[in-house]
């Protein structure tokens, strides 16, 4: 039978003990982000990035497809590297952002597809409107953090949204309506307990 990517990562972090329960790992706000980038006018690619989030992951051994991703982001959070192009995002044209608006993602069910990597079907809320989106994941590494002396994942991803399914979609085509987003996340193992 297939090894899967949560038994992988339940196997790691269960070396010593059986679980019995999913086990719940928590997002690392400092070495996880959210990079997305776009066409602009055919000149160039422009990127940007969502850090600082919150989430969880929770590993089912008995069960791995039945694991799930939760995780939001505040939309203020979104950062270019050019503070004008922050304020338009964040204006009436885009996200007529405002404090405490959030992105999120929940997902909804998990497909294996290798020894390492899998498909997280979920639904991507954003701009009041929620999509069907698919991650293509791959684990990383797990194991214990030399630092922390407790056991972490790390989990890579990519997916493709369409900006206009979410009433994003101004200047399209000339700015691209796809929009490609890499994930790249580090999660610790919640303390036995704990929220």
């Amino acid at each position: 039978m297939k090894s899967s990517l949560l038994a992988a990562a339940l196997v790691a972090a269960s070396a010593t003990s059986v679980l019995a329960a999913p086990q719940k790992y928590l997002l690392d706000a400092s070495h996880s982000q959210v990079v997305f980038s776009y066409n602009h006018l055919g000149f160039s690619t422009t990127t940007g990035m969502f850090s600082g989030f919150e989430g969880e992951i929770m590993f089912d051994q008995k069960d791995p497809a039945a694991s799930s991703v939760t995780v939001s982001m505040p939309v203020l959070s979104m950062f270019t590297g050019w503070e004008q192009r922050e304020a338009h995002f964040f204006s009436g044209d885009f996200f007529g952002a405002k404090e405490g608006d959030m992105i999120t993602f929940a997902s909804t069910a998990i497909e294996v597809t290798g020894e390492n990597t899998a498909k997280i079907i979920g639904d991507l809320t954003m701009n009041g409107v929620t999509k069907p989106v698919v991650l293509d994941a791959r684990l990383n590494q797990m194991g214990d953090h030399p630092m922390e002396g407790k056991p972490w994942a790390g989990f890579d991803a990519t997916t493709t949204v369409v900006r206009s399914d979410f009433n994003l979609g101004m200047f399209a085509p000339y700015v691209s309506d796809e929009v490609e987003i890499r994930i790249s996340v580090e999660a610790m193992q919640a303390e036995a307990g704990g929220s």
